[in-house]
């Protein structure tokens, strides 16, 4: 309790707190855009429930209140299939009520229920425009808060030029890979060789110093994964890379599209395995997933990644395929005792 604000709880799937849970969604966005403006990266309350009813992660969730309004956000993730000694922190605070220790306050109740949950690594993310500076990073640093990875927000127009995309999917050195694709509803062929590359993604792509063990995940995981993001109002286009030799799924890239910004796809995950690299397939596989975006979903206009600095290739094909910087992120990390 403080004398300017007070930390209550949220159920975000209670349908009479629904107001509430949209203004605290809305807390989010409006964080996004003072740092971007209009091309802030804002969640839909539909796909926060998503998450929320998902079974790998328990996510509690809080706002801050001041005169009747909603002033700060905070949700806690707290993995429950993987992980278990992590929780990762989403926390903004309306930009109007900035100064008044309300992202301390929010804060606090975050490190409490981690230590509550028995939890020793704390995890968040800043982030700022391209040409800007990290204004949250002297709140982090504060607070005891260090620097894990740092990663590059970019940007690719579409439509993009097909021949060039046609080019790097049909160029040389790939005769024994095929790329195939799916929207909306993956194969359920594809789902035990999807698993295993989706295991896959927290081993073989760069985590730098985050404090962060393989996942687990399986054909049933991933299914419920899927179905979620379908439920949320969620677009997904994905390309797999199929080593003919052995018939097995090798490296996928996905896309989704919010039904809340239809005009933007978001990069979600690209990997090949670490045994089939060398052949030019992060490249193709992307490029084969923009060619099917843009035959599927003529109405996106750009698509989104998120990648680390020290993933240098995978930075290079972004910059072959016409990315460029827009923003950066940090993922901060702060270990603590659990229950302390």
């Amino acid at each position: 309790m403080n004398d300017d604000f007070e930390i209550r709880p949220l159920d975000l799937l209670d349908p009479s707190r629904e107001p509430a849970a949209r203004d605290w969604i809305g807390v989010h966005a409006a964080a996004q855009r003072d740092i971007f403006g209009e091309r802030g990266s804002v969640w839909t309350l539909e796909e926060v429930q998503g998450f929320v009813r998902g079974a790998d992660k328990k996510r509690v969730a809080r706002a801050a209140w001041s005169d009747g309004q909603v002033v700060g956000a905070l949700e806690v993730h707290l993995p429950l299939r993987d992980n278990q000694h992590a929780a990762m922190l989403w926390l903004s605070v309306l930009p109007s009520a900035r100064g008044r220790g309300v992202g301390s306050g929010l804060l606090a109740e975050a490190e409490r229920l981690a230590a509550e949950h028995e939890r020793s690594t704390l995890m968040a993310e800043t982030e700022w425009v391209q040409g800007g500076r990290d204004v949250a990073e002297d709140f982090a640093t504060g607070h005891g808060f260090v620097v894990a990875q740092t990663v590059l927000r970019s940007e690719q127009a579409l439509p993009a030029d097909r021949a060039t995309l046609r080019g790097a999917v049909e160029g040389p050195g790939a005769e024994d890979y095929a790329f195939e694709s799916f929207v909306d509803e993956m194969p359920e062929a594809w789902l035990d060789d999807r698993a295993v590359l989706q295991q896959r993604m927290s081993t073989d792509a760069p985590s730098d110093d985050l404090d962060i063990a393989e996942e687990d995940w399986d054909a049933d995981r991933l299914r419920a994964s899927n179905a979620r993001a379908a439920a949320s109002g969620r677009r997904v286009i994905e390309t797999v890379a199929r080593h003919m030799p052995s018939g097995r799924l090798v490296g996928f890239t996905t896309v989704s599209v919010s039904a809340g910004e239809p005009e933007l796809a978001y990069q979600q995950d690209t990997l090949v395995l670490t045994e089939h690299r060398g052949h030019g397939l992060g490249l193709r596989l992307k490029a084969a997933n923009a060619l099917r975006l843009m035959d599927e979903l003529p109405e996106v206009t750009a698509v989104r990644t998120w990648n680390a600095a020290s993933n240098e290739h995978m930075l290079a094909v972004n910059r072959q395929l016409g990315y460029t910087v827009d923003g950066y992120s940090r993922e901060w990390q702060k270990l603590t005792v659990a229950g302390e």
